[in-house]
C-alpha cells in the first residue's frame, strides 16, 4: 500500500472499534465514568498516529487497535486525575467525571483506565508486548513527571526556559511520540527508524504545545474556543512569558512580575499591558521562531525515515496541519 488512508477514516475507524470494545460492566460506578470519559468525543490524534505508524512501515492498522485504544485510554485516565487537581468543572463542553460523580469515583475509574490500558497490550506477541510495555511505563512515568513539575512550577517565580521545555516535552510531547513509536513497533520497523519517527512526535508535540501558549494570548477568540489572555488573568507560566522575562529590559521585568502577582478587576488592561510586553521585547517573535525550528527538527527526522515520500506526506500533512491551526 503506497498511501495511507486519510486520518478521518483512521479517526472513523478507531471510533468504530473502541465503541466495539467498551461494554457495560459492573460495578457500573467504577466502569460508566470510563465509558463516559472515552465518549466525550476530542481529536483522538494519539490513536490516529499509532495507526498511521503501523501502516507507514507496512504493518496492518487493524493490528494496532488494542494499542492505539490503550493509547487513547492513558490520556483519557490522565485527563480524568488532571481535572480532579484542577478542580476543573468541564471537559470538551461537558461536565468532568469527577463533577458528574465525585472525586473518589474519579480516583479509582482513573486508575481502572490505567490498567485496561495495560491489558490492551495482552494481544500482542511475547516480545512486541514487551517493548510496547516498556515505551508505555516509561511514557506514563514521564507525564507524571511533566504534571508535578506543571504543579511545581506554579508556586515559583524562577522557573528557567530549559525547566519549562523539559516540562512540555514530558506533559504533552512524549505520549504523542510513544503513540507514534507503539505503531511503528506493532509493524516491527528497524529501531533507528521507529526512534526517527519518535523524534518526530516529540518534536511536533513541543511546537504544539508552544503554539498554544501563543494562541493563548494572541489567538482568535472565535476560532481558539477558549478565553484569549485565559493564561495572563491566570499567573500562568507559560513560554512566552518566560521568554519574555529574558529578553525584557528590567523595567518591563519589573512590570510583568506586578501584574503577574494581581488579579485586578480589569481583566482587559491586564491582558493588554502584558501582550504589549511579550510584542516589545522581542517575546513574540523568539516564540514564533521556537515554533518554526520544532516543527523543521520535527520534519528532518522524518525525512531520515527510509520509507517511499508518498507515504510520509500524510505525516507532513498532519504537521503543517498542526502548525497552521488556529484552535
Amino acid at each position: 500500500m503506497t498511501h495511507l488512508y486519510s486520518t478521518e477514516q483512521y479517526k472513523t475507524a478507531f471510533i468504530t472499534y473502541m465503541e466495539a470494545t467498551i461494554k457495560a460492566k459492573e460495578p457500573a460506578n467504577l466502569y460508566d465514568p470510563i465509558a463516559y470519559m472515552l465518549r466525550l468525543g476530542g481529536k483522538r490524534i494519539r490513536p490516529i498516529l499509532t495507526l498511521m505508524a503501523t501502516d507507514l512501515f507496512g504493518g496492518n492498522a487493524s493490528a494496532a487497535m488494542d494499542a492505539a485504544l490503550a493509547v487513547e485510554m492513558f490520556h483519557s485516565f490522565s485527563l480524568v486525575h488532571d481535572d480532579i487537581m484542577d478542580a476543573a468543572p468541564l471537559r470538551r463542553g461537558k461536565p468532568t467525571v469527577h463533577e458528574k460523580w465525585d472525586a473518589n469515583t474519579g480516583i479509582l475509574s482513573g486508575d481502572a483506565m490505567l490498567l485496561q490500558a495495560y491489558q490492551l497490550f495482552e494481544g500482542y506477541s511475547p516480545a512486541t508486548f514487551k517493548s510496547l510495555v516498556k515505551l508505555f511505563s516509561k511514557t506514563a512515568l514521564q507525564v507524571c513527571e511533566g504534571q508535578q513539575y506543571d504543579m511545581d512550577f506554579q508556586q515559583r517565580n524562577d522557573v528557567s526556559l530549559r525547566e519549562y521545555t523539559t516540562m512540555i516535552m514530558y506533559k504533552t510531547a512524549v505520549l504523542l511520540a510513544a503513540a507514534l513509536k507503539i505503531g511503528a513497533i506493532i509493524a516491527e520497523a528497524n529501531r533507528k527508524e521507529a526512534d526517527a519517527l519518535y523524534r518526530f512526535g516529540e518534536n511536533l508535540g513541543l511546537a504544539f504545545q508552544i503554539q498554544d501558549d501563543y494562541l493563548d494570548a494572541f489567538g482568535d477568540m472565535a476560532t481558539f474556543g477558549k478565553q484569549i489572555g485565559g493564561d495572563i488573568l491566570e499567573n500562568k507560566k507559560t513560554f512566552l512569558l518566560l521568554q519574555a522575562m529574558t529578553l525584557a529590559s528590567d523595567d518591563q521585568v519589573k512590570a510583568l512580575r506586578h501584574w503577574y502577582s494581581i488579579q485586578p478587576e480589569d481583566c482587559t488592561a491586564k491582558i493588554e499591558a502584558v501582550t504589549t510586553i511579550f510584542r516589545e521585547s522581542g517575546a513574540v517573535q523568539e516564540t514564533q521562531k521556537q515554533i518554526v525550528q520544532y516543527t523543521r527538527k520535527a520534519f528532518e527526522a522524518l525525512d531520515t525515515i527510509a520509507v517511499p515520500d508518498a507515504k510520509k506526506e500524510a505525516f507532513r500533512m498532519f504537521g503543517e496541519s498542526l502548525m497552521a491551526r488556529t484552535v
